[in-house]
């Protein structure tokens, strides 16, 4: 549950993001932000597995490459916004399909 988790755990400080010839400010600034905005977009009822492997996920996918230098802030937010939402999907669908299989051998075994 996302109540059992804070923001606070996932932003980045300046020497977190590593060397940006001198832009790790304005990287730090523009992570952080995204970071917010999807934090306030997550599902208050999102497991806490599935926001801990999420959120981690953002610096990993945006923080490899000077698209946060190139990139408009708006851009890369809707961005992460969508990325979020497929990841829970995924999320969801892995599960779905997991629990679908646990029913099939189940059933297989009342039949023996």
């Amino acid at each position: 549950m996302k109540d059992a988790l804070t923001v606070q755990d996932y932003l980045l400080n300046e020497s977190e993001v590593g060397d940006w010839d001198g832009e790790e400010e304005l990287v730090t600034d523009k992570i952080n932000s995204i970071i917010h905005a999807v934090w306030d977009a997550l599902p208050d009822d999102l497991a806490t597995e599935q926001i801990e492997q999420i959120m981690p996920q953002l610096w990993q996918q945006l923080g490899t490459d000077t698209l946060l230098l190139d990139v408009d802030e708006h851009e890369l937010t809707g961005w992460a916004l969508v990325y979020m939402r497929q990841q829970i999907e995924l999320g969801i669908d892995d599960a779905d399909t997991a629990n679908a299989e646990d029913a099939d051998v189940n059933a297989d075994d009342d039949e023996e």
